[in-house]
């Protein structure tokens, strides 16, 4: 199977190349196409352990450019979109630039996936489309209220997933994953930025009272979730992917806290982001009963990702200099 997967210079799709190249999904892999725009989160040195796989080719590109998709997409089996703007407080200052990727380019490749008969497509989104949840946890078919221009565009591209697959026929799913953790993340993310500035002996912002709940995914967790989906999702389905472990942002700075071996010293409260959305939950049992469990008991997964930001200066701090974080 030859792999097209877009936006895998990034963090989860970095993880998710890399793990296809090692035979970790049961794919038979014969070929894994990186298409990556290279933005500021973009970043070869993820890539770099398996570049010179022969099965691997790179390929610099921008998913909203139509002839290009045309160039290097035939003969793909499967296409895995990771592609997109991301980070919330960036959409809030600037959200054009998220329209054009996660609405505008999820449409361009699906367009190309259509003219190239690619026989299965998954797009990878997120559980902040669904807004935000005071009690209980999200199924996949509750209403899509997004509260922030990042979301509101993934919401938008959620539609476009089911239009495509009922209007055109794409054998086409999505996910809906809870908010990641793990090695390579980007430091704009609340992980890496804590703990990066708590290695230069730099306080961390807490937004608000620090009360916001979110559920917190393992990335290798979320990318076994996304290939199930691929081999064993319904066209047409959306699929909720959860680490299975609720926290407020203040429970997660204590324990980031305790992992550096500083005190609530290093806080520095700041103002609320604006429309914060109060809590995340999703109910993922649907792709549970593909098969699908986290492995990955939060504990561990974070004091791996502390580790790993300990021992990998090197790949961390030019990033943060540049985006001046």
């Amino acid at each position: 199977m030859r792999f097209f997967v877009t936006g895998a210079a990034g963090f989860i799709g970095s993880h998710f190349a890399r793990q296809l190249l090692a035979g970790e999904y049961g794919f038979d892999v014969t070929g894994v196409t990186v298409y990556d725009k290279l933005t500021y989160a973009g970043n070869l040195a993820n890539l770099a352990s398996v570049a010179s796989d022969p099965r691997y080719a790179f390929v610099q590109g921008d998913i909203c450019d139509g002839a290009l998709l045309d160039q290097v997409l035939p003969g793909h089996d499967v296409v895995v979109n990771f592609a997109a703007e991301t980070h919330v407080d960036r959409s809030i200052s600037g959200p054009q630039a998220f329209l054009v990727t996660n609405v505008v380019g999820a449409q361009t490749l699906f367009d190309a996936c259509l003219r190239h008969q690619v026989p299965r497509t998954v797009h990878i989104g997120t559980d902040e489309v669904y807004g935000s949840i005071e009690t209980g946890s999200w199924t996949e078919t509750e209403p899509l209220i997004p509260n922030s221009p990042y979301s509101a565009a993934k919401a938008a591209a959620e539609m476009l997933v089911r239009a495509y697959h009922v209007t055109y026929g794409l054998n086409i799913s999505s996910t809906r994953c809870s908010n990641n953790y793990g090695p390579f993340q980007f430091p704009e993310k609340v992980i890496p930025l804590f703990v990066t500035n708590l290695m230069d002996g730099v306080p961390v912002p807490l937004y608000g009272d620090g009360l916001n709940v979110r559920d917190w995914l393992h990335v290798d967790d979320h990318c076994r979730g996304i290939a199930l989906t691929i081999a064993k999702g319904e066209p047409g389905q959306a699929y909720n992917i959860g680490g299975g472990l609720e926290l407020t942002n203040r429970e997660l700075t204590e324990q980031v806290l305790a992992a550096m071996g500083v005190g609530w010293e290093m806080v520095q409260p700041v103002e609320d982001r604006k429309g914060h959305d109060r809590r995340y939950s999703v109910d993922d049992s649907r792709l549970r009963a593909l098969g699908y469990a986290p492995e990955h008991a939060f504990s561990d997964g974070l004091a791996e990702t502390v580790a790993w930001y300990k021992a990998n200066e090197a790949w961390w701090r030019p990033l943060k200099a540049k985006a001046a974080l």
